[in-house]
C-alpha cells in the first residue's frame, strides 16, 4: 500500500509540473504567460494574452492534472486524506513545476480538477459560485477565493467524508493567492471583466 500511495502522490505532482500555459502559449505563439501579462501562467493570464480558445485548451489540461490522479487513486481504493494529498500534489506540481524551472500558476483549476471525483453536485456549485462572483466583482481571484472559503462547506453538505481533503486544498489555494489577496485590499488588481459603461467612459 505505501508504495502505491507514494507512486500516486510522486505521479501526481509530475503530471502537475506538465504547464499546459507554457506549452499552448509556444504552441500559439504567444508571450511566455510566465514573463507577460499578470506572470501567472494559468487560463486567466493566457486569456489576457492570446484569447478565449488557448485559454480554454490551458483550463481543459489543468484540470485534467487534478481529476486524471485523483480519480484514479479513488479507483484504487485509497482513503480520502489519501486522496487529499494526492490533489496537494497535483497542485503543488502546478504551483512548483520541475520541468519548468518551479515558476508555476495558481492551481485553480486543477484544484477544482481534482475534487471532480467527489460528485458532479460539488463542482457544479462550485462553478456556479466562481461564474456569480466573477459576474458580480469582475476579479477571477476575488472568484477563486471566494470559490475556495465556500468548497468546504459545500463538500460537508454533500459528502462529508471529504471534508478534510477539500479543505486542505482550499487552504492552499487561499495562501497561494496572498499577492492577489493584497491587491484586492489596496484596489489595485486587475479586472478581467469590466462593465460596459466604464469601458465607454
Amino acid at each position: 500500500m505505501g508504495i502505491i500511495v507514494f507512486l500516486f502522490i510522486a505521479g501526481a505532482y509530475l503530471l502537475g509540473s506538465i504547464s499546459s500555459a507554457v506549452l499552448t502559449c509556444r504552441l500559439f505563439g504567444i508571450a511566455d504567460p510566465r514573463h507577460h501579462g499578470s506572470g501567472n501562467p494559468g487560463a486567466t493570464n493566457v486569456y489576457r494574452l492570446g484569447g478565449r480558445f488557448p485559454a480554454i485548451i490551458v483550463l481543459i489540461f489543468d484540470m485534467l492534472k487534478g481529476v486524471i490522479p485523483v480519480w484514479g487513486a479513488y479507483f484504487a481504493g485509497l482513503p480520502p486524506v489519501i486522496l487529499g494529498a494526492v490533489a496537494i500534489s497535483a497542485c503543488f506540481g502546478h504551483m512548483f513545476p520541475v520541468f519548468f524551472h518551479f515558476e508555476g500558476g495558481k492551481g485553480v483549476a486543477t484544484a477544482f480538477g481534482s475534487v471532480l471525483p467527489i460528485g458532479l453536485d460539488l463542482g457544479g456549485l462550485l462553478i456556479a459560485t466562481w461564474i456569480v462572483v466573477l459576474l458580480v466583482t469582475g476579479y477571477s481571484s476575488a472568484a477563486a477565493l471566494i470559490t475556495a472559503l465556500l468548497a468546504p462547506l459545500f463538500t460537508w453538505l454533500i459528502k462529508p467524508e471529504y471534508t478534510l481533503p477539500v479543505s486542505m486544498l482550499a487552504c492552499l489555494i487561499i495562501l497561494r493567492h496572498h499577492s492577489n489577496i493584497t491587491r484586492l485590499w489596496n484596489q489595485t488588481e486587475s479586472k478581467i471583466l469590466r462593465r460596459r459603461n466604464s469601458r465607454n467612459k
